[in-house]
């Protein structure tokens, strides 16, 4: 259902701006009967129309309303004025309200009002009845949030998020299945949050600006795709392929609560997001380098006392790609995770390490993780979600390799590759579990040298480190100075073997 809600307000946003922004053909009244029909995807009673004025080369439009109502949550918004002007050219000229007023209510009450407006926004549209182009700019594009009330009590809040130098153009495709390409490009964003809650009297401020954004996608609309009922919708035709991102961003935040306040800044340098989404399958990419937090805890290590923090990171990633639609054949998927370079500042290693006995160099966390597996369900077909509770497992693991492994931290340092191969005709070699073949080999570093610390730190008692030494011992080789290594394998009769050495 997240995944669901997430699409119906991408795409209905998308077709909001996409309409706004021209959906065009080679006349104005053309363009105008383009736009309606883009419009199918709020549902039959979602669009209202207040008059039309259609002559002379041009449309003009008045009170368009656009609405949406899952139950839970509805969004109602409306555009005063539209006017479809014909260049004599061959392209469309579309001129709109400044300000695009937006409610959105929820079924507990609570409600949010707030609006969308443009300053020198210029769009153009040109190209033939299937193919059409368009061109858009703005000196400035804003989202405002003028009111929130909850509990019939209005908060006092302002939140403005402004993009500045807006330009890119469009391109979309008639068919049955509808093509939108679109790319954009923002010289910055100013963001600004500044509200207090009279209730408890907490006061939040958050203020930044985001530098060179870009968004690229290429998105597929079925013809007749509606949202009016998320349970039923059929994505079959469906698929959004989307990069955004950035260059750097600053920010700084003060929030009071009642005799507590926590204030500072953040940073990030470049980045990079890639979005995957079809029938068959999703993926999610994200990079982003440079991150820094500063900032400082209240009432920590007691209260009363403050503890300063700040944080750093070379580097966040996170990739994700799996199937969602039943597979014949074992599909590729992928996992990852990548903590570069983590630095945190003594006054919080000095909590655990008051002696400085643990080296506080950059923490790294790394693992690559790539297969191949097979799916019993269509995971997006409603009809199908009481089956998938049910099942003891959605589908069957075939491969799995992991490319990368590493962990870096207080002087020690672990490293890993390998592969594995899973036969889901045998669940007797090692009971009730797919059997494996493969090998993973490990290697770690300063091992002995960070059970020594931990020792004289007081951490590990005598007797346990001990135990720990022998274990290495016994399934590792030593390699160099305080340097392990251990390849285990697991053959095609299910032994478990450690450096030559059979455990199972």
């Amino acid at each position: 259902m997240t995944q669901l809600q997430t699409i119906k307000t991408g795409v209905c946003l998308a077709a909001l701006f996409s309409g706004q922004a021209a959906l065009a053909d080679v006349t104005a009244a053309e363009v105008w009967e383009s736009w309606k029909s883009n419009l199918d995807i709020y549902g039959e009673d979602g669009v209202t129309i207040g008059s039309e004025d259609i002559g002379g080369g041009t449309v003009t439009i008045t009170d368009l309303s656009m609405a949406m109502d899952d139950g839970d949550t509805a969004v109602a918004g409306t555009i005063g004025n539209i006017t479809f002007t014909e260049n004599g050219d061959g392209t469309v000229a579309i001129t709109m309200s400044d300000t695009l007023p937006i409610t959105v209510t929820s079924s507990d009450g609570s409600s949010v009002d707030m609006s969308v407006t443009s300053t020198d926004l210029a769009i153009t549209a040109s190209g033939d009845p299937d193919a059409v182009s368009y061109e858009v700019s703005a000196e400035k594009y804003s989202f405002v949030v003028d009111n929130i009330t909850e509990a019939g009590q209005t908060t006092d809040v302002e939140v403005v998020m402004t993009a500045n130098n807006v330009a890119g153009e469009y391109l979309i495709t008639a068919g049955d299945v509808r093509n939108f390409k679109y790319a954009l490009t923002m010289a910055s964003v100013d963001v600004l949050i500044d509200g207090k809650d009279p209730s408890t009297d907490s006061v939040v401020l958050v203020s930044g600006k985001i530098n060179g954004l870009y968004v690229d996608a290429d998105m597929d609309l079925p013809e007749g795709l509606s949202f009016e009922d998320p349970e039923n919708i059929d994505l079959t035709n469906f698929a959004i392929n989307a990069k955004y991102g950035l260059s750097d961003g600053a920010y700084i935040f003060d929030v009071t609560d009642g005799a507590e306040n926590f204030a500072g800044s953040a940073s990030t340098g470049s980045a990079d997001v890639d979005i995957s989404f079809y029938s068959q399958a999703v993926s999610y990419n994200v990079l982003t380098k440079n991150i820094s937090v500063d900032t400082v805890v209240p009432d920590v290590p007691i209260p009363g006392m403050e503890l300063p923090l700040a944080l750093s990171l070379g580097e966040y990633g996170i990739n994700v790609a799996f199937p969602l639609a039943k597979t014949e054949e074992p599909t590729d998927f992928a996992l990852g995770l990548n903590l570069t370079d983590l630095t945190i500042n003594d006054d919080i290693w000095a909590m655990g390490d008051p002696a400085g006995a643990l080296p506080r160099d950059p923490i790294t966390m790394q693992i690559d993780l790539t297969g191949t597996a097979k799916l019993f369900f269509d995971l997006l077909d409603p009809e199908q979600a009481d089956a998938i509770a049910m099942a003891d497992v959605p589908g069957e693991l075939h491969s799995l390799s992991l490319n990368n492994l590493l962990v870096t931290a207080v002087g020690a340092t672990l490293d890993g590759t390998g592969a594995f191969t899973f036969d889901n005709t045998d669940l007797t070699t090692i009971p009730d579990i797919p059997r494996p073949e493969g090998e993973v080999t490990l290697n770690l570093a300063g091992a002995n040298k960070l059970i020594d610390t931990l020792i004289q730190m007081g951490l590990v008692p005598e007797d346990q480190a001990m135990g720990a030494r022998m274990m290495m011992g016994m399934f590792a080789r030593n390699v160099g100075d305080d340097q392990l290594t251990t390849t285990v394998e697991v053959n095609a009769e299910g032994h478990v073997i450690a450096n030559g050495q059979r455990i199972r």
